[in-house]
């Protein structure tokens, strides 16, 4: 009895460990050096390449990460199971769930009220207005972290890509999260406000 109790309460612990899973992603401007058991991150000033690295832990405790990078130095606690984004750039990150299944045939056409929509919402991210976690959007500041989804498989597409779809998995739509840096989305808007037409003055009688 004390054997099957004993495996029981084995088996209940390896099930209940193995879900304790967090994982990190890393952006930073220049490699950042990660000591992962000791939890410290730094990046040196003067990089220029765009870069992400990717932390894997398996533990129900709350890991808290040192930070020194050219933003400053910072402390981010990471509580929950699940992905994270930490943020060691000048730049703050923006970013949202999107639907990335397979592109559509059919062209779209492209209005000037969509157009002007598009702009108003990026404007509105670029605040970090409605930022929340029922919205499934996020503003991440530099040296913060911020949980991204408690699906530790969903997909997330940095700064600085060019990937457009993504397969679609066992017929399921993947849960995809797309981000820009600040500066990103300010040339984008630049370039939308470019494709907008002034609307003509009213007449005078």
């Amino acid at each position: 009895m004390k054997r099957i109790i004993y495996c029981i309460a084995a088996s209940v612990c390896l099930v209940s460990c193995s879900k304790n899973e967090k994982k990190l992603i890393v952006y930073s401007k220049g490699v950042a050096s990660i000591d992962k058991e000791a939890k410290s991150i730094t990046v040196a000033p003067g990089g220029t390449s765009q870069e992400e690295q990717t932390l894997n832990y398996n533990s129900a405790e709350k890991l808290s990460f040192n930070i020194q990078s050219p933003a400053g130095n910072a402390s981010v606690d990471i509580a929950e199971n699940g992905l994270y984004i930490i943020n060691t750039k000048t730049d703050t990150i923006v970013g949202s769930f999107q639907v990335y299944g397979a592109p559509k045939a059919t062209a779209q056409v492209i209005t000037q009220e969509h157009i002007k929509k598009d702009i108003d919402s990026l404007q509105q991210l670029l605040k970090g207005v409605n930022v929340n976690t029922a919205n499934r959007n996020f503003f991440i500041p530099p040296n913060t972290g911020v949980k991204i989804s408690g699906n530790i498989q969903a997909y997330i597409v940095g700064p600085f890509h060019q990937m457009t779809s993504i397969e679609k998995e066992e017929g399921k739509e993947p849960e995809v999260y797309r981000f820009f840096t600040a500066n990103e989305i300010r040339e984008t808007i630049a370039k939308l406000q470019k494709l907008t037409v002034a609307e003509p003055a009213p007449s005078q009688k």
